[in-house]
Formats: structure tokens, C-alpha cells, sequence
């Protein structure tokens, strides 16, 4: 039987943990490892309790859900060890915060009034190596909220190819396609290939360019300038 997957919770309010922590040891195959109150507690107990995806509140106080993603995953990568995957919880839709978090290395976020089997969905999706956000809800948070400037489209041709390092022709379309949010059943009707095709390149694409999931993909391709203004 395979393992249960391991939540760490993360929340300034203990009754909304509780009823997150009932909701997800009622499934057969996740199991909450440990809770925390922010984001300090929640670096401390990621080392702790070694879970696999962390739901992670935005806003708390003391030390936020974006310095706890960040310093999550650094303490991950500092000890070698894997990192979890963390989805965020905000109260508002294309938050500046869930961006920042997005960027701290999160691998998306939801609302907090999410229905439970959503939530659900989401926690088994990111531990399959998923983003729990569309990569177009993605690229309308960064129209909406993000202030960085993007790079020039007139940008040389020399300093783009630099960004997309040793891909394929096959892979920056593929690259591209992603970015503007396709699933991989879209991508493999515009390429003429098969999903298993499509899958097979967003992987050696991810693992190319140093990046853990769709989400990511969307971030680099934005900040590349490699994606059309909206």
C-alpha cells in the first residue's frame, strides 16, 4: 500500500488549522505531519516533520508565508535534502503576496474558501509534480500585480537565446505554448505530436532550465520577455 502523503500545515489560526487538519486525515492517503503558527515555526517543522507539501497561510505575523516558502526550500537545499512542495493560501484573488510567494519557489496558491475536495485535488496534484493553478491564472497574476519590469521585446537576438540556454526549436515552442497557459492535450494538437510527446518535452525543458514546475515556466518566460504584452 502506498504511503500516505505528509501535509505540514501552516496557519496563525488554530481553528482553522484544526478544521484543515480533520479535513485531510479523513483521506485515506494524505495525513497531516505537523502544524505550525508562521512562517519561522514553519521552517523549523518542515526540518522536523520532513513533509512532502505544505499549505502555507500568506499572511501572519512575525514571519509571513513568503519568508517561510523561501526559507523552506533554502533550508532544503542548504541540507540536501528534498524540498516539499507549497501551496499558499491567500484570502484574495491575484494577490501581490501569493505572486511573491510564487516567486519565493511556491508551487502555487489557493483560496482560502476553496471547497475541501479542491483543496484535496490540489495537495495530491502538487505532490505529483503539478502546479494547483492554471499557467494562465498565472500569467493574468503577473498583468495584474507584478511591478518588475520586463525585458524589451526589441531585447537582441543574442541576449534570447542566452535565456533559452540549449532547448530545441521543438522545446521553445513547447516552452512558449506552456506559457500561455495550453494543457499538454492543446500543445499536442498545435504540434501534431502525441501528450505522451508533449509531457516527455515540458520535462527536459523544466530540467534544461532549472526550473520544478509549469508555474515556474510561466515566471521564466515572463521574465524574458518571451511572451507577448498583454
Amino acid at each position: 500500500m502506498t504511503a500516505a502523503i505528509r501535509v505540514l500545515l501552516v496557519d496563525d489560526q488554530p481553528l482553522f488549522r484544526r478544521g484543515v487538519r480533520m479535513l485531510i486525515d479523513s483521506q485515506p492517503d494524505l495525513t497531516v505531519v505537523g502544524e505550525a503558527g508562521d512562517g519561522s515555526e514553519a521552517i523549523e517543522a518542515a526540518v522536523e516533520h520532513a513533509p512532502q507539501v505544505v499549505l502555507m497561510d500568506i499572511r501572519m505575523p512575525r514571519a509571513d508565508g513568503i519568508a517561510g516558502t523561501a526559507g523552506i526550500l533554502r533550508s532544503a537545499a542548504e541540507s540536501g535534502r528534498t524540498a516539499p512542495r507549497v501551496i499558499v493560501l491567500t484570502t484574495f484573488d491575484l494577490d501581490d503576496a501569493a505572486l511573491r510567494a510564487i516567486r519565493a519557489g511556491a508551487s502555487g496558491f489557493l483560496l482560502k474558501d476553496a471547497e475541501p475536495e479542491f483543496l484535496l485535488a490540489a495537495i495530491r496534484a502538487v505532490h505529483g509534480g503539478h502546479a494547483v493553478v492554471a499557467p494562465g491564472a498565472i500569467g493574468d497574476l503577473l498583468a495584474h500585480v507584478d511591478a518588475r519590469p520586463r525585458p524589451d521585446r526589441a531585447a537582441t537576438s543574442a541576449a534570447r537565446e542566452e535565456a533559452l540556454g540549449d532547448l530545441s526549436r521543438r522545446e521553445r515552442e513547447i516552452l512558449t505554448a506552456v506559457a500561455e497557459g495550453l494543457s499538454n492535450a492543446e500543445i499536442a494538437a498545435r504540434e501534431f505530436v502525441s501528450e505522451a510527446t508533449v509531457k516527455s518535452h515540458v520535462g527536459r525543458i523544466l530540467a534544461k532550465l532549472g526550473l520544478r514546475d509549469r508555474v515556474q515556466v510561466v515566471l521564466y518566460a515572463h521574465d524574458h520577455g518571451l511572451l507577448p504584452r498583454r
